[in-house]
């Protein structure tokens, strides 16, 4: 009796907690599905989270923050496992927390610490020219692009950037006090270099910490640290 009662409070304690970041919505950290449907997308959140800060993912609960619960909530952790094995590159470290929220219905609590080893990506067929990856955009995870992933595998490495102070520099850094943020071809334009400089430097930038990226699912947005 006293180990099922340990259980309960514990079962209790779990699903207040749950409430409780169901109630904050979706956000950086959060994201909520309701089934797992469609599990090669799914991993795309989980992606996301490994190259950002880490985050919860929630299956059972609807975006009106209804938690419905998963009746066959083993089947539906194995169907996610058996994804993120199979598409995710490289392999990523992450647990899984049951919550029993009504009758024997359970959520599942995917949590993925942020990853030392990024960038991941989602990789369905083999073939590395097809792999993606992606981050976290406040509640959205988007697709990250070529700049993003080079400014992940530059914090991966953790190296000391040097750069030198020229022209371009100066170029971006003028842009900058009199607007608030830079694209990688609005850069390339005033600056009157090729793209691909343009996108070298502001790499090189935000490593250094000079200036930081926002990413978006359109175009990244470089401002001033």
């Amino acid at each position: 009796m006293i180990l099922d009662y340990q259980f309960t409070q514990q079962s209790r304690s779990d699903l207040r907690e749950l409430k409780e970041l169901v109630r904050h919505g979706e956000n950086k950290h959060v994201e909520f599905k309701l089934k797992t449907n469609h599990p090669e997308k799914i991993i795309r959140e989980i992606v996301a989270f490994a190259n950002s800060d880490g985050g919860q993912l929630i299956i059972g609960v609807g975006d009106d923050k209804s938690i419905k619960g998963l009746k066959f909530a083993d089947e539906d952790e194995f169907i996610l496992r058996r994804a993120i094995e199979r598409h995710i590159y490289p392999a990523i470290e992450y647990d899984v927390k049951h919550v029993v929220v009504e009758g024997d219905r359970e959520v599942l609590i995917f949590n993925i610490p942020k990853s030392p080893f990024k960038p991941h990506y989602v990789d369905l067929d083999g073939i590395v020219e097809n792999r993606r990856a992606y981050v976290r955009v406040e509640d959205r995870s988007v697709q990250a692009s070529r700049e993003m992933r080079e400014i992940l595998k530059g914090e991966r490495k953790g190296q000391n950037i040097r750069f030198q102070y020229g022209d371009k520099e100066r170029a971006l850094m003028k842009y900058l006090a009199d607007n608030e943020r830079i694209t990688v071809d609005t850069y390339a334009n005033i600056a009157n270099i090729p793209r691909k400089i343009a996108s070298r430097t502001l790499i090189v930038l935000v490593l250094a910490n000079v200036i930081k990226v926002q990413p978006h699912e359109v175009q990244d947005f470089f401002m001033a640290a």
